[in-house]
């Protein structure tokens, strides 16, 4: 059962990596003002990250017209990354 439970956070943690990425494109993509993001595979990856994106946006104000709100998004990602990529289990 441990050894489960230590697959599926490593899983998890796996899986949170690709959404770092995912959400790392995106904030790029913002960046360019001639890419469609209603476009194939543009709106699949707006669908998947503005969910999250969107609960931190507004708890920091932008600074100097900056948003800073994806620094907390990723700061909780990492630490999520950090706690079930140390999952670790004593069998005695």
């Amino acid at each position: 059962m441990d050894v489960l439970i230590v697959n599926l956070c490593k899983g998890f943690a796996g899986f949170l990596k690709f959404y770092i990425v995912a959400c790392t494109l995106q904030i790029y993509l913002t960046w360019f003002a001639n890419i469609n993001k209603y476009d194939q595979p543009f709106s699949t990856l707006n669908k998947l990250t503005n969910p999250y994106m969107r609960i931190f946006r507004g708890i920091l104000p932008p600074l100097l017209s900056f948003d800073l709100s994806p620094l907390m998004a990723f700061g909780l990602l990492t630490f999520l990354i950090d706690i079930f990529s140390n999952v670790t289990f004593s069998f005695s």
